[in-house]
C-alpha cells in the first residue's frame, strides 16, 4: 500500500494486502512449473516461464496476479454497463442511476474536446484575481468548500484515541515528485523526472491559453513553492509509522502556525465554530509555515495553486488534456500509452460511486456458498492465532491476555457491506442535455463529498463503513476500527476457488486474511487496542522484545537489491510482518485440514504474488510503497518456516536456504 501523508486522509491508512492496478489475464502465457529452480528461487520457479512469455498491455505498468484479476473484472463490469446504459437510465434507482450517467457524460470526446478549457477557467481566474492574504482570507471558507489548493488541509476522521468520534486532522499538501526523498542529496530520479513533470505542466498551461513564456514562468514559479514545501514533510518511512501522527494541539495554539492565514476565521467559516482541538499530522511542517507561505512567497504560492488546479482537472477535460496530463505519470511508471478513453470513462465513473458499483457486483457474481466457506476459513485462522497468543512464549500473561481480547472483538465483514454509502446518494449528475459538462459535475461532487466529511466533526463514527469497493481485488484491516474486510472481488482463483484444494485455498486467501489478521499486532496495529485507540497495553518488557523481533525482520529485508535499487526495511516492516505471520497462520491451519499438502500450498503462495512490471514501476514502489516488491514477499518469507525445508527438501548451499538463527519467527 502506498502510505503518503501527504493530502491524504486517514481512511487511507487502512493496511491494504497490496496496492494494485490492472493487467490484461487473456493473454497466452506458459504457466508451469520448473522444478529444478525449487531449492534456488520459489519464485522464479512458480512464475518465471509465465514471466517470460507475459506481455504488460500498453496502457498498463503492471500485470499478473492481483492485476490480471482486478483487469478481468473491469472488462465484466464495462459489458454490464454498456448493456444498462443502452436502457432507459430513469428506470433504475439511484445513485446506479447517477452513476450510468456519469459514466456516458466521461465518455462524451466529443463534447469534453469542444469545451476544452472552458469549464476550468473561471476557476483559475479566480485564483488570479486574489492580489494578497487580505483577499484571499476574505474568501477562504469559500475557497476551501469549492476545493481551491491550500498549502494545507482540514479533513475529519476518527479520533485515534476516541475512535467512537470523529475528529478535526490538519495535513500538509502533496509534492510534485512521489517522496521527499526525491529531492535531497542529488537524487538521479529528480534529475530525470523532474524535467518531465515541467514540461508536462508547461504544456498544460498553454493547453489553457497562457502563452508559452508565460506557462514556462508560472511552472518555475510553482517548483519554487514546491521545493520549500519538500524538506518539511514526511517520507514514506517516516509516514508509514502512522501513530506518530496523531498529535493533538489546542485549535488556539494552531492557529498561531500562520501570521498570513487566518486560520480561525477558516475554521469559524467550515464548521460554524472554532474546535477546540485539533490533532497535528505534520507538527514539523507546520511550525514551518510561516517560513514556507509569506509575503515573499506570495506570488510562488498563487502559481502552485493555478498548477494544481489545472494538473488535478485534466482527467475531466478534453482529450488533449487527458493525453498531455498523463504524460508525467506515464514517465514515473513506465506505461507506454495513456488508459483507453473508455476505460478511463469506467474508472472515473466507478471510482466516484465505488460503493454503488460494488454493490451490483458482489450481488451479481458473488455466491452465499462461497461467502460461507471463506467465513468458516476466517474463523479457522482467528482460532490459530488464538492457540498461537495462549501458547506463545515471550509474550507476559498481562499482554497475552489483552491480545486474545483483541482478537476476540476483531470485526470481520466479508463480501459486501449490507448498503450503500449514504454520500453515493448525495451525487446527483446533471447531463449534458440539461447544459451539464464533466468538469463541472466531478466538482461539484467534490464539493459535496468535503461537506459530507466536514459535516461529521464531533459525530458518532460509523463503524460499519467499508473504506473499499466489493469489487476491488484486495483485502485490508482498519486499525482505528479494529476490523477486517474482505471484499467479493479477491475471492477467486489463484486466491480462493470451491474448486481448489484446502492446501491451495489456505496458500492463496488464508495467508492474505491471516495477513490481515496479523496487521492487528504489527509495529503499528499492536499500538491500538480492541475498540482502535491508540493506547499501549504492552508491559515495558514485552514491547522492548517485540521491537527486537521487528527489528530482526527489518534486517531481513533491509538492502536486498531490487529492480536498481535497495529495499528499505523500515519502510516494509509492518507489511513484512504481517505477511510473515500471515503464512505461519495459514501453513498451520492448512495442516489441520484432512487433505492438507504443504507442496500446494506453497506453490499457490508463489503463485498470487507473481507480477511482470516496468522497471520505472518497479523502482517507484521501491521509494514510496509500503510492501515489499512481490518477489521477495514470495521468496523470503517461506525461508522463515521449517515446513518448506521439508516441502522442498532445501539444504545448506541452496539458494532458498536460510540459517535457522537468521529465521525470522514473530506470530
Amino acid at each position: 500500500m502506498n502510505i503518503r501523508q501527504g493530502g491524504i486522509s486517514l481512511k487511507k491508512l487502512i493496511v491494504k494486502a497490496t496496492e494494485a492496478e490492472g493487467g490484461d489475464a487473456n493473454q497466452p502465457t506458459n504457466d508451469s512449473i520448473d522444478k529444478s529452480l525449487l531449492k534456488d528461487d520459489l519464485y522464479q520457479a512458480v512464475n518465471g516461464r509465465w514471466e517470460k512469455t507475459a506481455k504488460i498491455p500498453a496502457d498498463h505498468s503492471s500485470t499478473g496476479g492481483f492485476m490480471d484479476l482486478n483487469d478481468n473484472i473491469d472488462k465484466e463490469l464495462m459489458h454490464d454497463l454498456d448493456d444498462l446504459k443502452a436502457k432507459n437510465k430513469d428506470s433504475f434507482e439511484a445513485p446506479f442511476s447517477e452513476m450510468l450517467k456519469l459514466y456516458e457524460l466521461a465518455q462524451n470526446f466529443k463534447k469534453r474536446d469542444a469545451d476544452g478549457a472552458d469549464p476550468l477557467k473561471p476557476y483559475l481566474e479566480k485564483i488570479e484575481n486574489i492580489s494578497n492574504f487580505a483577499d484571499l482570507n476574505g474568501q477562504l471558507a469559500d475557497w476551501v468548500k469549492t476545493g481551491f489548493p491550500l498549502p494545507f488541509g482540514f479533513f475529519v476522521e476518527p479520533d485515534m484515541k476516541n475512535t467512537q468520534v470523529n475528529a478535526l486532522f490538519a495535513n500538509s499538501p502533496s509534492l510534485f515528485l512521489p517522496d521527499r526523498t526525491y529531492y535531497e542529496n542529488n537524487n538521479p530520479a529528480y534529475n530525470q523526472l523532474m524535467p518531465v513533470l515541467t514540461k508536462t505542466l508547461s504544456q498544460l498551461l498553454v493547453l489553457a491559453d497562457y502563452s508559452s513564456n508565460e506557462a514556462d514562468e508560472i511552472v518555475e514559479s510553482a517548483k519554487k513553492f514546491d521545493a520549500a514545501i519538500a524538506p518539511h514533510v514526511k517520507s514514506a518511512e517516516e509516514s508509514a509509522d502512522y501513530s506518530k501522527m496523531y498529535n493533538p494541539q489546542k485549535f488556539s495554539e494552531f492557529a498561531k502556525s500562520s501570521s498570513h492565514f487566518d486560520l480561525t476565521k477558516l475554521a469559524d467559516g467550515l464548521f460554524g465554530k472554532t474546535p477546540e482541538q485539533i490533532i497535528v499530522t505534520e507538527p514539523k511542517y507546520f511550525e514551518a509555515l510561516d517560513e514556507i507561505v509569506n509575503e515573499d512567497s506570495f506570488q510562488d504560492m498563487k502559481n502552485w495553486m493555478l498548477v494544481g488546479t489545472i494538473y488535478s482537472a485534466t482527467g475531466y477535460l478534453s482529450e488533449e488534456f487527458r493525453q498531455t496530463g498523463s504524460t508525467f505519470s506515464r514517465a514515473l511508471s513506465g506505461k507506454k500509452e495513456a488508459t483507453p478513453q473508455k476505460k478511463s470513462a469506467f474508472y472515473l465513473a466507478t471510482g466516484t460511486f465505488g460503493q454503488t458499483i460494488g454493490d451490483y457486483y458482489a450481488k451479481k457474481y458473488f455466491g452465499p456458498k462461497a461467502k460461507a466457506d471463506v467465513e468458516h476459513m476466517v474463523r479457522n485462522m482467528i482460532s490459530v492465532y488464538k492457540n498461537r497468543l495462549q501458547n506463545n512464549t515471550w509474550l507476559g500473561e498481562d499482554t497475552r491476555k489483552k491480545a486474545i481480547v483483541k482478537l476476540n472483538k476483531l470485526g470481520l465483514h466479508v463480501g459486501y457491506p449490507d448498503h450503500i454509502d449514504q454520500l453515493e446518494y448525495k451525487y446527483k449528475i446533471t447531463p449534458e442535455n440539461e447544459g451539464g459538462n464533466l468538469f463541472n459535475n466531478m466538482t461539484r461532487i467534490g464539493q459535496v463529498a468535503l461537506a459530507d466529511n466536514y459535516a461529521k466533526l464531533g459525530q458518532p463514527v460509523d463503524r460499519t463503513k467499508w473504506e473499499m469497493s466489493a469489487s476491488t481485488v484486495n483485502a485490508y484491516y482498519d486499525p482505528f476500527k479494529n476490523l477486517i474486510v474482505f471484499p467479493a472481488a479477491i475471492l477467486q482463483a489463484p486466491f480462493y476457488s470451491l474448486d481448489q484444494t484446502s492446501s491451495q485455498n489456505y496458500g492463496g486467501i488464508g495467508a492474505v486474511m491471516a495477513h490481515e489478521i496479523s496487521h492487528a499486532f504489527d509495529n503499528n496495529g499492536s499500538l491500538f487496542d480492541e475498540m482502535g485507540n491508540l493506547n499501549n497495553w504492552w508491559t515495558k518488557e514485552d514491547h522492548e522484545y517485540f521491537t527486537k523481533l521487528a527489528d530482526k525482520m527489518i534486517k531481513e529485508f533491509d538492502g536486498i537489491p531490487f529492480a536498481g535499487g535497495k529495499v528499505n526495511g523500515k519502510l516494509t516492516v509492518s507489511e513484512n510482518i504481517a505477511d510473515a505471520g500471515g503464512l505461519s497462520c495459514a501453513n498451520e491451519a492448512a495442516k489441520n485440514e484432512q487433505d492438507y499438502n504443504l507442496y500446494d500450498f506453497f506453490i499457490n503462495w508463489a503463485k498470487v504474488w507473481r507480477m511482470k512490471a516496468t522497471t520505472q514501476y518497479k523502482q517507484l514502489l521501491l521509494n514510496i510503497d509500503v510492501h515489499a516488491p512481490a518477489e521477495l514477499r514470495a521468496n523470503v518469507q517461506v525461508k522463515n518456516l521449517d515446513d518448506f525445508y521439508s516441502t522442498f527438501e532445501v539444504k545448506s548451499g541452496d539458494g532458498m536456504y536460510l540459517t535457522p538463527e537468521d529465521r525470522v519467527k514473530i506470530w
